[in-house]
């Protein structure tokens, strides 16, 4: 099971976190700190692989990364999982990330937490993975802007609708309506 997503810049800088365990913020910027001490120590000629630090699990659970130019890929998981499944995994999420930013950079994850939690949340959920095809989901991804786009329209004429209404002055045009203009052929 995965316990951790963890995304961060050479300097250390988070620009994905996602804990499937629930800790205190204060432990999970210890592990953040301790995950970035025990990963960028490291060799790139080195495995990708190695034992959990003492704050998420010790022996019992990996930390397993990929460094990508400037940004760490890390996915703590436990015993069970597969470390080259985790592998391939952390390159679908990469290769995802790629097709739906074109040419995806730091700024995207930054500019953009909310598409790539959705991204995130398509491939796994609960810690379990959901999904490790690219092409279905970056279909997922694209129904999913073409909805926020249909919404975004909606959302732009309904603001359309209630400027124009509020421009027109309704109240002050109600008290200039004077009764003897009115051509009232009232019959009793």
């Amino acid at each position: 099971m995965i316990k951790a997503i963890l995304v961060f810049n050479n300097s250390a800088k988070p620009r994905l976190i996602k804990f499937f365990e629930h800790y205190p913020e204060e432990i999970q910027q210890q592990i953040v700190r301790e995950t970035y001490q025990l990963v960028s120590k490291r060799d790139e000629n080195v495995c990708n692989f190695l034992e959990g630090g003492s704050l998420i699990g010790g022996n019992d659970y990996r930390l397993i990364y990929r460094h990508y130019a400037t940004l760490y890929f890390i996915f703590c998981v436990d015993s069970s999982e597969s470390e080259l499944g985790i592998l391939d995994l952390i390159q679908v999420f990469v290769e995802t990330l790629d097709k739906c930013f074109e040419n995806v950079c730091e700024l995207d994850l930054i500019f953009h937490v909310d598409k790539v939690h959705y991204i995130l949340q398509e491939m796994c959920m609960g810690g379990m993975v959901l999904e490790t095809n690219l092409s279905e989901i970056v279909a997922r991804f694209d129904e999913q802007s073409k909805l926020e786009k249909q919404e975004a329209g909606i959302t732009a004429g309904t603001t359309k609708a209630m400027t124009a209404l509020k421009e027109m002055n309704l109240p002050q045009k109600i008290k200039d309506i004077k009764l003897s203009d009115l051509n009232l052929n009232l019959r009793f």
